[in-house]
């Protein structure tokens, strides 16, 4: 099974967080991908921040999952997706951010699990496989 790693747990794990580790640790690299959408997210969350040794932590736990965990690539089978999920939930009355539809497109694309704390709003996405790592 391909997991694709939401924002949280990907920030989760620059935490150290037991329970995601011990996941991830769990499960084959080749089945673990970050979408593209998320490496924007914790870059700009990064760069938000003041210059301090904790940013420069922060950056430095965050190159060094980049270098290990393989990428979600954005194509055309994902860029459809987005399309179909945000037309959907437009319909249904159930919007969520682009960001949060634009990384389920990519989970589904690859008919992968996303790996989420975020149930509430990603739950609303029809099809997506969705799983809690912090607990």
């Amino acid at each position: 099974m391909i997991y694709v790693l939401d924002t949280n747990a990907l920030s989760a794990l620059m935490k150290g967080s037991a329970a995601v580790v011990g996941r991830l640790a769990a499960t084959a690299p080749a089945d673990i991908a970050i979408p593209q959408p998320v490496i924007a997210e914790i870059a700009f969350g990064i760069e938000r921040l003041p210059r301090s040794k904790r940013r420069a932590a922060l950056q430095a736990r965050f190159d060094l999952i980049s270098a290990e965990v393989p990428r979600a690539e954005w194509t055309d089978a994902v860029s459809r997706m987005f399309g179909r999920i945000k037309a959907t939930l437009e319909r249904r009355g159930t919007r969520i951010e682009d960001f949060d539809a634009a990384i389920a497109a990519h989970a589904l694309a690859l008919d992968a699990t996303l790996v989420t704390a975020n149930l509430g709003h990603m739950i609303r996405v029809p099809g997506l496989r969705v799983e809690d790592w912090s607990r």
